[in-house]
Order: structure tokens, then C-alpha cells, then sequence
């Protein structure tokens, strides 16, 4: 079946099912159908949301751990470097990999680090990377790509630390969309929602974990 031939057939498609609907025979919407679309689009509206209880913190620490992920707290940014070296420590995990360039100033050296402020590589064993939101609903990361974030330190090294403000905690997914319409204003090219270390089911139902990301994702919550 040639290209043309194809678009056609889908145009026929739909020109029945708009008509069955009763909007008429052609294919396309009308221009009040795409204005009342975009309306409707614009509103943001928000469906029915599961409640949360208001101590966010506890409650996305518990769904995180719950998602297999690891959660320690700290009370200021500076001490940050100190609580990934006592993780991969306890882990035996290497002392070295990359960091997202906003983190870079944080004094990795002074606690035994040795992390590159700069994208991932392939040799990378560890990446650390901040959060834009954490979404207390379901312990999920919001990750939103940059010059000083890049998407990969959160996607190739097999273990991936995150360093989640108490403060961006929100209650549901929305929220977190909410506050990237308001801070970000253009989308930027990679927003990524990270539940936990990577998983599939694929393979006879056994779940395996690292196929697709980081085998190990650990949460460092500040303030």
C-alpha cells in the first residue's frame, strides 16, 4: 500500500466515525471543534486525585522506598557530598562518576569524590543529579532536562543519586506540571518521571531490574 493510499483509508476511517458520532462526514474537525479543544486544553483541568496526607516528606519517602528506591535526609545542601559518600561507601559502589554541572560546585573532592560537573559516559558507574519536583503520591522523581542537567546523568550510570529539596515535594503529578508552566515556561526537550530503579516484566513475568536505567537509585532529601 503506497503512502497516498494509506492516508486515505485513514481518512475514510474517520470520516465514518465522525459521522456515526453525528459531527458530520468530513475527516477533518470543524474550527469550533479545534476552539473548544483548545480551550479545554488550556484550562489544565484536573480529574479526580487521590489524597495525600499533608506530611509529604514521610509520605514520598515511603512510596520511594516502596519503588525499591533508598531515601536518607540531610539538613543543608552543603552536606550533600558527605551523605553520597557514606551510601556508596556502605556499598561498596566507586567513589567517582559524573554530576549534574548546577551541583558541581558542592565540594565532592572534601568528602573522597572524584565527580565531573558534565553530561554521562559510558564509563560513568554513578551519576548525581538534582530533581525539578518529587511527587509525594506515587515517590516519583521529576526530572527535567538542561545545560546544567542533563538527562543522561540520571539514565546511563547504573546507580543514580538524586538530590531531592524538601521544599519541591508536591502532592500529585499535576502539581509538578503546574509548577513547570509557571517556572519554565517553554517545556524544555526531556522531561522525565523516575519511579524507582529500571524494571521489566517482559521476560516470562520475572521482574529485572536495570535493563532500561540505574540498577539503584537512592534519594538524598535536603532540608
Amino acid at each position: 500500500m503506497t503512502l497516498g493510499n494509506s492516508d486515505a483509508a485513514r481518512r475514510a476511517i474517520l470520516a465514518r466515525i465522525r459521522e456515526r458520532q453525528g459531527r458530520g462526514a468530513s475527516s477533518r474537525p470543524s474550527q469550533a471543534e479545534i476552539e473548544a479543544v483548545e480551550t479545554y486544553v488550556a484550562r489544565h483541568p484536573r480529574g479526580p486525585l487521590p489524597a495525600v496526607e499533608d506530611d509529604l516528606v514521610a509520605r514520598f519517602r515511603s512510596r520511594a522506598e516502596a519503588m525499591e528506591s533508598t531515601t536518607d535526609a540531610v539538613d543543608a545542601l552543603a552536606d550533600v557530598p558527605r551523605a553520597v559518600a557514606r551510601y556508596l561507601g556502605a556499598n561498596r559502589l566507586p567513589m567517582e562518576g559524573c554530576v549534574w554541572p548546577e551541583l558541581g560546585s558542592l565540594d565532592w573532592a572534601g568528602a573522597g569524590l572524584r565527580f565531573e560537573p558534565r553530561a554521562a559516559e559510558e564509563r560513568d558507574a554513578v551519576g548525581v543529579t538534582g530533581a525539578f519536583a518529587a511527587i509525594a503520591e506515587t515517590g516519583t522523581l521529576m526530572v527535567v532536562s538542561g545545560p546544567g542537567t542533563p538527562a543522561g546523568v540520571s539514565l546511563l550510570p547504573e546507580t543514580h543519586v538524586a538530590v531531592v529539596p524538601v521544599g519541591r515535594i508536591v502532592k500529585h503529578m499535576e502539581d509538578a506540571w503546574e509548577l513547570a508552566r509557571a517556572e519554565l515556561g517553554a517545556l524544555p526537550r526531556a522531561v522525565n518521571f523516575i519511579s524507582g530503579p529500571s524494571r521489566t516484566g517482559d521476560i516470562d513475568q520475572t521482574i529485572v531490574v536495570g535493563v532500561h536505567g540505574p540498577y539503584r537509585v537512592h534519594m538524598i532529601l535536603v532540608g
